[in-house]
């Protein structure tokens, strides 16, 4: 859920129908092909299956109404209570980090509307996500069953903590920024296994690229990004 929500209005002002909205004559398909083509992969995401994901998950779905029109936009959109969906770009780009198998079962903290945990769940084999804010995971889940995903499971509540009656994790993603890479995170990702995760201060941050060897988090900066803060008992 990058940038916050003053910032994704902002975005808005101007965008006119350039990016991914859908023209009179155009549907939401077309306008996510488009989407695909110009934000996707032409920046230089090159794994076929999360192509593939972003081509079949309708975003349009999962963004309010009044914003329905910007959903396959270059942006992050905003989804209520001080939250964010993700830029299509950094949706994608984090799923390619995260090098999904079929058979992986991943965690995901911060569901939001529930589109990440989409894209994800069109690879992975079960993808087990954490939200903080009891009307967007409650919204979110009912979502997600409506559009027919059986192998994503929802909870409400500190996604710090991660879901350790699951664990351990093939892959864990994080969709929002704490200080520091949460410690029962690491705990929960199998040996080997990859975390993706914003880290950092409000207004400077990187997404890290995370390998868990012999128990120990190895890192890789990847980009500098902007996500709305962790929330909960454990930020600071």
């Amino acid at each position: 859920m990058i940038i916050g929500v003053l910032a994704c209005i902002g975005l808005l002002v101007g965008l006119g129908c350039q990016g991914g909205s859908p023209t009179p004559t155009e549907g939401f398909e077309s306008a996510r092909r488009r989407m695909v083509e110009k934000q996707i992969i032409a920046r230089g995401i090159e794994d076929e299956r999360v192509v593939k994901a972003m081509l079949k998950v309708p975003r349009h779905e999962f963004i309010p109404a009044k914003y329905s029109h910007y959903s396959y936009h270059d942006s992050p959109l905003p989804i209520g209570y001080d939250q964010t969906i993700s830029q299509p770009y950094i949706v994608a780009l984090m799923t390619e980090e995260m090098s999904l198998s079929s058979a992986d079962r991943v965690l995901e903290v911060g569901t939001g509307s529930g589109y990440q945990a989409a894209v994800l769940a069109e690879i992975a084999a079960d993808v087990y996500t954490v939200e903080i804010v009891e009307p967007l995971g409650e919204a979110a889940r009912v979502r997600l069953e409506g559009l027919g995903y059986d192998n994503i499971h929802v909870r409400i509540g500190d996604g710090y903590e991660g879901w350790e009656e699951h664990a351990p994790f093939d892959r864990i993603i994080v969709t929002c920024a704490p200080t520091e890479i949460p410690q029962p995170l690491v705990d929960q990702l199998k040996e080997g296994g990859i975390m993706v995760i914003p880290v950092g201060n409000a207004g400077f941050q990187y997404l890290y690229r995370v390998k868990k060897c012999m128990g120990e988090a190895e890192t890789e900066k990847v980009i500098p990004v902007s996500f709305v803060p962790l929330t909960g008992p454990h930020a600071e």
